[in-house]
């Protein structure tokens, strides 16, 4: 008997069938799950079993976790300015991220960020040019799902700390549903934590 319980938006269609198994014997065990929005997810699951004329009770098998990786629904994609704007007034979840990196220069932490969100940048690249200790861009993506998620990232060079220091800001991400503004918070706050390098 096995049982798979899933974290998240995910949901399983139908649950594996107990089995009988011989001496030495296997089996291969399929369940199906359905991916109903952009989110991170975990799956859960468990070999619970009896020997038969054994006098002890049932034992368990802990599998090792499955993530499903919000990344793997997210792609690059392109909005009007009109469009961006009435998005970003009209969605109810709002997750802010503060910047904590050890990148110094504003546009290699905005080419990091577009590369761990698979996000694209809107905003014109003569607009993100030129030598200046402040930078705002917005992003945008689409869910395979059709789910729109958008970002505007606001960050700052502090001068005044050396020309080694860190960028610092914050990055404020909207989007429809509770669980993609939260999981792209979540993969930028892991993002930030790896080398950068």
């Amino acid at each position: 008997n096995s049982l798979l319980q899933p974290a998240g938006d995910l949901k399983l269609v139908e649950k594996p069938s107990p089995l009988t198994l011989a001496p030495h014997d296997f089996a291969n065990i399929k369940a199906n799950v359905k991916v109903a929005s952009t989110e991170n997810g975990i799956i859960f699951g468990n070999i619970v079993y009896d020997v038969s004329g054994a006098a002890s009770d049932r034992n368990c098998v802990v599998l090792s976790d499955i993530h499903i990786d919000i990344m793997d629904y997210i792609q690059p994609a392109s909005c009007t300015d009109a469009e961006f704007r009435q998005m970003w007034a009209e969605f109810e979840w709002e997750n802010k991220v503060t910047v904590n990196t050890n990148v110094s220069e504003l546009n290699d932490y905005l080419l990091h960020i577009l590369s761990s969100t698979n996000m694209k940048c809107l905003t014109p690249e003569k607009a993100l040019s030129g030598i200046c200790g402040f930078m705002a861009a917005n992003l945008y993506a689409r869910s395979i799902f059709g789910e729109d998620a958008l970002a505007n990232v606001s960050i700052e060079k502090p001068i005044h700390l050396g020309p080694d220091a860190p960028v610092n800001g914050h990055i404020r991400i909207r989007a429809k549903s509770q669980g993609m503004a939260l999981s792209l918070g979540d993969k930028i706050n892991l993002s930030q934590k790896k080398s950068m390098s």
